[in-house]
């Protein structure tokens, strides 16, 4: 499971740099399974990622292209995937996305994820052999209807405001002055 120190992010998104550059080999934002939302007005950062949810809500996949592999990991066979966007709807917190016809979400990079590996400052942690204990049925209900990229602010403006008791996420610091917490 990759754990989110969100009052440790920078915004610097070397997490999303190393991560499309080991899977893709080029440096491209959109290539990243992991996302770096910034929260302008407050200064807040953080990354959304795949947390390997108890929920699996992904796994609801009309084809069965998706599997969960032996770390936890989401895996998607790419010959039986029509890219519905049913993987990416049912994500809570944004952490599927499909671009240009590929699905992007964290496969932990065989076991050592190279966000982490990037990660300077330590907000970005993995915890190998802990998977399916985090639950994100309260972060389900406020996004069933948003996109993807809602769905993570949503997630980081949470995280700010304490929902979820610091899970998968630690606590960050209250928002500045200005602020929109939820």
């Amino acid at each position: 499971m990759i754990k989110v120190d969100i009052g440790k992010c920078t915004g610097c998104r070397m997490c999303e740099t190393a991560c499309s550059f080991y899977h893709s080999g080029a440096v491209n934002r959109h290539a990243a399974r992991i996302k770096v939302v910034n929260l302008y007005q407050s200064g807040v950062d953080g990354p959304v990622v795949c947390v390997q949810c108890k929920e699996r809500y992904c796994e609801d996949c009309p084809l069965d292209a998706i599997s969960i592999g032996s770390l936890g990991q989401v895996i998607v066979s790419p010959t039986l995937c029509t890219l519905c966007k049913k993987c990416e709807r049912r994500c809570p917190i944004g952490a599927i996305e499909i671009f240009n016809d590929i699905v992007y979400v964290c496969d932990l990079c065989g076991g050592s994820p190279k966000c982490v590996e990037a990660c300077t400052e330590g907000a970005i942690t993995y915890i190998p052999g802990q998977k399916g204990v985090i639950s994100l049925k309260e972060i389900k209900k406020e996004t069933v209807k948003m996109n993807t990229s809602e769905k993570r602010v949503f997630t980081i403006k949470s995280f700010c405001g304490g929902v979820q008791g610091g899970q998968f996420f630690h606590k960050a610091p209250p928002l500045a002055a200005g602020g929109t917490g939820v």
